[in-house]
């Protein structure tokens, strides 16, 4: 593809209701799919749209309740997308989709009123190829609401413009995305050997090819986390992973912010060796003092974490904040573990198994 100056193009803009295509990639999602349906049925289009779900091989009750909700409402129809991957569900339903342009909605979401209306009018304006706003997480249990207070806050994850917020803008990627069909259709769609981080790669050849992607902070989805520690793990080493195959990919246009989880985990792993030297008496006089300084990022660090655990930014709960002290380190601990890995082996074996269905019931 020719590499053409990030922003200067403009995407097409099709005619005032020409309709749009809502597209969902579906796994395992019974407690959370019917809301986001709604939330999808319930906005506001200038012309005629329709939602495509491409369901993965489910082993809850998902697929009887998409096909309830697709017998109740025409405007809904279902593909199968048994290879379970993401961008591979996603190619697969704008494929099967009809209209210019697309929004990208996840199971585990739900639209805010008028966040179509919006976005599209965003588009038009900046003549951008794709929007997003906030993911605005949300929880049912304080386990989830001290996740969704992590996903929300600088210190969960990195700051980046759709967690924390910030000014309206180029981007250099966008959550989820309101998109335009032609520019999809020109870079090639979602990248289907990439499991996670599609989203990132699709808008880094968006922007490659020349077109902008814009950043509203006006635009919000509710997003709700794993619901157990143990998922949560699973997630974000899954996710590291994967970010580290894209820096074997991309090198240096990956953000520095991403860097920062993996040296959490080196200096961790080292202030353990040296404790262990200096218990044992492998390590003493002056090198053990010079050894010690290994402590000081650490404990700089664990102080920022029961700093944002005892304020109102992990919630107001107490069992809330008592959760962040785990959750905090477990997401970049994992993340961290995960980068190391993919970067050094790569990550196209990687499976995201958080979201698979064990035989013990939800809390």
């Amino acid at each position: 593809m020719h590499v053409h100056t990030p922003g200067q193009r403009d995407a097409p803009v099709p005619a005032t209701g020409s309709g749009v295509s809502f597209v969902m990639p579906v796994l395992n999602e019974e407690r959370y799919l019917d809301t986001a349906v709604a939330s999808v049925l319930a906005q506001e289009v200038d012309g005629p749209f329709e939602l495509i779900l491409a369901l993965g091989p489910s082993t809850d009750g998902t697929d009887a309740l998409a096909q309830r909700l697709a017998a109740g409402d025409e405007r809904i129809r279902l593909i199968s997308n048994p290879a379970a991957d993401i961008p591979v569900g996603l190619n697969r339903a704008i494929a099967a989709s009809v209209y210019p342009t697309i929004v990208r909605v996840d199971a585990h979401s739900a639209l805010e009123p008028g966040y179509t209306r919006r976005a599209m009018a965003t588009l038009a304006r900046m003549r951008a190829a794709n929007v997003g706003g906030v993911m605005r997480a949300e929880g049912r249990t304080p386990f989830q609401r001290a996740v969704a207070h992590a996903y929300n806050s600088r210190i969960g994850l990195g700051g980046g413009a759709y967690h924390s917020g910030g000014a309206d803008g180029p981007a250099e990627s966008a959550y989820l995305g309101v998109m335009r069909r032609a520019v999809l259709d020109e870079v090639g769609g979602f990248d289907e050997t990439i499991r996670r981080g599609e989203d990132w790669e699709l808008n880094l050849r968006i922007r490659r090819a020349g077109y902008r992607v814009w950043f509203d902070p006006d635009l919000a989805v509710a997003y709700w986390p794993r619901e157990r520690w143990s998922r949560l793990v699973r997630q974000f080493r899954s996710t590291g992973t994967w970010r580290g195959e894209l820096v074997r990919r991309y090198g240096r246009r990956n953000s520095l912010r991403f860097f920062a989880p993996p040296a959490l985990l080196v200096v961790t792993a080292l202030a353990l060796v040296v404790a262990i030297a200096q218990l044992t008496g492998l390590l003493h006089g002056v090198w053990s003092v010079i050894a010690s300084l290994v402590y000081v990022p650490l404990v700089a660090y664990l102080l920022v974490v029961i700093g944002y655990a005892g304020s109102r930014r992990a919630g107001p709960g107490l069992r809330e904040r008592l959760w962040a002290l785990v959750v905090i380190p477990s997401m970049h601990l994992a993340w961290g573990a995960g980068f190391l890995g993919g970067a050094a082996r790569g990550a196209r074996e990687n499976v995201d198994t958080s979201r698979l269905r064990r035989n013990t019931p939800l809390p």
